[in-house]
């Protein structure tokens, strides 16, 4: 059984919904059975479960203290993937339920503030020695700062290749217990959220090693194209450029980033690039130390 952890200090980054929609999208893709996890003590994710009407995922409520035990009873249940929403802003916590991911999911909106608060999370993760995909969440149309973000996130991690759209449709969806790909199967936000999920499918097959984790039928694109041509301004600056870039890259297959080191697709910018009005080598963008 392989365990994606999604996770957030900040609060509002949407880690929820995003866990919710990653966990239904993959038992819809028939990824095997799925499991959700809700360690966090609101039980938001409990609450949209125990609306939904569909059997799939499976859902499991754990404190901290029995989540070793729910995972080991899922993994002799023949769970093959379990999905884990964690509380914000407790670092221990957190802390706890990383050391059992082999993937990390952070969630980020495209602000400044967002930005600062993901430093807190990675450390969590490099702590533990987890690699880390930052997805871009409730990102705003044609927006500068949405590919900003993305540069940003580059110098820290692997960035998803898809960018999720602050649409109602996704808060809609939440309030029946269904996700936009069961609400809406043909609308832009239900494309992002499969694309999206294909992209950490094969990101954990190539972790884990495991073919068997590969869709049967793999989509011929991550509608980037699309994404880049419609909604990030052309000519205002090189966001685009690094988004294209990220995306082209050739797959890496070596051992995960650990700290300290930069993601070469950013090693050509131009030395004096401006992030959020600062350097890219100015330290406070992180907020950490």
């Amino acid at each position: 059984m392989y365990t994606i952890v999604c996770a957030s200090q900040k609060g509002g980054s949407g880690k929820t919904t995003l866990s919710g929609h990653l966990a239904v999208e993959a038992s819809r893709s028939g990824a095997g059975e799925i499991a959700l996890i809700d360690t966090d003590p609101q039980g938001s994710l409990a609450h949209w479960w125990n609306a939904r009407q569909a059997p799939a995922p499976h859902f499991v409520k754990a404190g901290l203290p029995d989540l070793e035990q729910a995972l080991a009873g899922l993994h002799q249940a023949g769970i093959k993937i379990a999905v884990i929403d964690t509380p914000p802003a407790i670092t221990q916590s957190i802390s706890r339920v990383v050391a059992h991911a082999d993937l990390v999911i952070v969630p980020t909106r495209p602000s400044p503030h967002d930005l600062r608060a993901v430093g807190a999370t990675v450390d969590i993760a490099e702590r533990h020695g987890k690699p880390v995909i930052f997805v871009i969440n409730a990102a705003t149309a044609r927006a500068r700062i949405t590919g900003e973000s993305a540069v940003a996130l580059s110098q820290h991690g692997t960035v998803a290749p898809v960018i999720i759209h602050h649409r109602v449709d996704f808060a809609a969806s939440m309030i029946d217990g269904r996700t936009v790909g069961e609400v809406v199967p043909g609308s832009a936000s239900a494309k992002e959220i499969s694309d999206l999920w294909f992209y950490i499918q094969e990101r954990l097959s190539r972790l884990m090693h495991d073919p068997t984790l590969l869709p049967e039928i793999r989509p011929g694109h991550l509608a980037i194209n699309s994404l880049l041509s419609q909604e990030l301004p052309q000519g205002e600056d090189n966001a685009a450029e690094v988004l294209q870039a990220i995306a082209d890259a050739p797959v890496y297959e070596g051992p995960e980033r650990r700290g300290g080191e930069r993601r070469g697709v950013l090693e050509a910018r131009p030395h004096e690039r401006r992030v959020f009005g600062r350097r890219a080598t100015d330290q406070v963008l992180w907020g950490s130390k």
